[in-house]
């Protein structure tokens, strides 16, 4: 009898082992954040977008934030650039980026002289305190750059 007791606990321990260590591989597993096919850090989508160019900061720009986000599934962004719009020279584009969510890129608007005025607004989500950059793309091939802190309170991406 005690050899049958030994192989039944033997027997109950080793299936016991086979269900626990996958399911424990697997949490593991989970835990390492998923890379999407999106993600990009901020100097990646920098450079994606000036193709290497460099980029000045410019009080040219005038990005409002708000300093503290209630909530950072919806946080608000305006862009205003103060620059001429026409046909010799204008804004192109203005790109939204943030620093610490897993794609840096929030948002890209195309603009044309037509547009009249190089403004824009908009909502994004922030994952966490982090800095917004309005990046803007200027006719004549350059581009400059102004950037706010925004605190977040309650995460919007996660």
């Amino acid at each position: 009898m005690e050899r049958r007791q030994f192989i039944q606990g033997l027997f109950a321990a080793s299936a016991v082992a086979a269900v626990t260590t996958p399911s424990t591989l697997m949490a593991e597993e989970a835990k390492k954040p998923a890379k999407g096919p999106n993600d990009m850090s901020f100097d990646e989508a920098v450079k994606v977008i000036t193709g290497g160019k460099e980029v000045k900061e410019s009080d040219k720009i005038k990005l409002t934030v708000p300093e503290i986000a209630e909530n950072g599934a919806v946080v608000p962004v305006k862009v205003n650039v103060d620059y001429p719009m026409t046909d010799k020279e204008s804004v192109t584009a203005i790109h939204i980026l943030n620093t610490a969510n897993g794609n840096a890129r929030c948002v890209d608007v195309m603009l044309t002289p037509a547009n009249e005025k190089a403004y824009f607004a908009t909502r994004v989500k922030l994952s966490k305190t982090q800095e917004v950059v309005a990046l803007v793309a200027l006719s004549d091939g350059t581009f400059i750059k102004k950037g706010k802190s925004v605190k977040v309170t309650i995460g919007g991406c996660g």
